[in-house]
């Protein structure tokens, strides 16, 4: 906590977590701040779904959507100053809130990111043989055949992460930069042939119109659009997580995440104004509301920009390789935050201790990056045996929007709440210690509170966000959405899984091991000599 409140210097710090401290710089950080997000395979298998809630008004959802996820990476940054623990969330609402809050958050974490797996490592899956124009089985979601690949992604990737962060950073770099530049080539291709009228007559040429938020009649279908594009959004924060392996753990973290959340802005919105001028908002043919492209709209596009001949083949078979590497990507990315919070979570005896381990060699987190894929193999193998997969995977991913609005402004109240001592000391702490996390927190509860309504309904009904359901064999006989049945039934399993660990292992929950005094446990840099910790 900056001068004024009770402070603990950082060079009095306890030994660090035996992480590799120094491993990134601030290009790294933003290069794992992006690429967690995995923005092709988000828009890929997004867009489309928001198209069908918004219409034409997308692009206004997609800058809406940006101002919580900024409001929170502010809150990111400013608590990162003060506690530049992997722990993020759960390290920083402890000390706010108290351990059980503190608990939920780092749940919240895990879970999200559990949940998000199987549909990455399917994607991966389904691109490696679409790719390779195997499109019989690449076009079969719930394949053997994808399953295997799938699950080979995760191993590989696990590898990666379990071997050192600089190995994922470094292949970060090149698959992003290589999808960056491959995406700025589809938009300015698609809005050129819009613009010289060559696009197609289901081409719509771009208006103000579309960034006018009132034009969306139903504001269900607005709280739902931005529920998906907090999806898209999501995963910036792993730049945070992994602040202890970074030079200047005090500062480049949150910088970097900041930058990541502005980059991921200006991509999305000139991704989504180009696809939805060239493919339309119709339910035939390229439209970005037919149902049979919701799922890729890339896949459905490419080939109508890009052309036919040598040139057209080759940037279709790179587009889909880059969906390929974007889900690869984002699996690696999701595995390295989860792997750092539950080693955060054991080293303060909030998990068992056997999740603190790191390899002396690596200076990575082994049981937990080990345990983590695991966990993920075995539910993708479980949801992809499930009765209705490619829908019960869907839902999961739906699901994702509760846990990310639930941990997202948790952080958002943790940083007004951590600092709220400090806030009348300069217009300054004011606004980017309190107002805006503040209000990026009220956002995005008040986007988790209102989509249970939407979570609840059943897929029988209209409006209703859920591809699969569950009717009651008793009274009153609800038929509860599969959405809402995911998302809930995550919480109430996390409140369990922290109850039984209270009765396992109480001192953390009693506040003997972190508290708002408990010294940072960070690798010793000297840049943390001024930098004061609650």
């Amino acid at each position: 906590m900056p001068a004024g409140g009770p402070l603990a210097s950082a060079s009095n710090t306890a030994a660090g977590k035996g992480l590799k401290g120094g491993a990134l710089g601030l290009a790294s950080s933003v290069v794992i701040g992006v690429a967690s997000t995995a923005p092709a395979y988000s828009l890929a298998a997004t867009l489309g779904f928001i198209v069908a809630f918004v219409g034409v008004q997308s692009p206004i959802v997609v800058i809406l959507a940006f101002v919580p996820m900024l409001f929170t990476a502010i809150g990111y940054q400013e608590l990162n100053k003060a506690d530049p623990d992997c722990g993020t969330t759960f390290t920083w609402a402890t000390r706010a809130f108290g351990p059980k809050t503190g608990w939920l958050g780092g749940w919240g974490i895990i879970a999200a990111d559990i949940l998000v797996m199987a549909s990455l490592a399917q994607v991966a899956g389904q691109y490696v043989f679409l790719l390779f124009n195997a499109d019989g089985i690449g076009s079969d979601a719930t394949s053997g055949w994808v399953l295997l690949v799938g699950v080979a992604w995760i191993v590989v990737m696990t590898a990666i992460c379990y071997i050192g962060v600089e190995l994922s950073a470094w292949l970060q770099k090149i698959f992003l930069v290589l999808e960056i530049i491959v995406l700025i080539i589809f938009a300015v291709t698609a809005l050129v042939k819009v613009g010289h009228g060559s696009a197609g007559p289901q081409a719509i040429d771009p208006s103000w119109s579309w960034f006018n938020p009132f034009a969306i009649g139903d504001f269900s279908a607005f709280v739902r659009g931005l529920i998906l594009m907090l999806f898209i959004y999501w995963g910036w924060d792993s730049a945070v997580a992994v602040n202890e392996e970074t030079a200047d753990p005090a500062k480049t973290p949150g910088r970097a995440a900041v930058i990541s959340t502005v980059m991921l802005l200006v991509t999305y919105a000139l991704l989504t104004l180009s696809s939805q001028a060239f493919a339309g908002i119709g339910s035939k043919g390229i439209g970005l509301n037919n149902q049979d492209n919701s799922s890729d709209i890339f896949g459905a596009l490419g080939r109508a920009v890009f052309g036919g001949g040598a040139y057209g083949s080759v940037m279709v078979h790179l587009l889909l390789f880059l969906v390929l590497t974007s889900a690869a990507a984002s699996t690696q990315t999701t595995i390295l935050p989860t792997a750092r919070t539950s080693l955060s979570m054991a080293v303060y005896r909030a998990l068992p201790r056997a999740f603190a381990t790191v390899h002396r060699k690596y200076l990575t987190p082994t049981v937990s990056t080990l345990a983590f894929g695991g966990v993920s193999i075995a539910l993708y193998v479980l949801l992809n045996y499930t009765s209705d997969a490619s829908n019960v995977i869907a839902d999961c991913v739906t699901s994702l929007g509760m846990m990310i609005a639930f941990y997202y402004g948790l952080t958002g109240f943790a940083c007004a709440w951590y600092y709220r001592h400090n806030l009348t000391s300069s217009p300054r702490n004011f606004l980017f210690q309190g107002l805006l996390p503040f209000l990026g927190g009220v956002i995005l509860f008040g986007v988790l509170i209102w989509s249970f309504h939407d979570d609840w309904l059943s897929p029988l009904k209209v409006g209703a966000a859920s591809y699969t359901g569950w009717q009651m064999g008793f009274a009153p006989h609800w038929h509860i959405g599969g959405v809402f049945l995911l998302g809930v039934g995550t919480f109430v399993l996390g409140i369990i899984l922290m109850f039984v660990w209270q009765a396992i292992a109480p001192a953390f929950f009693r506040g003997e091991i972190l508290h708002r005094d408990t010294p940072t446990m960070v690798p010793d840099q000297p840049e943390l000599s001024q930098v004061k910790t609650l």
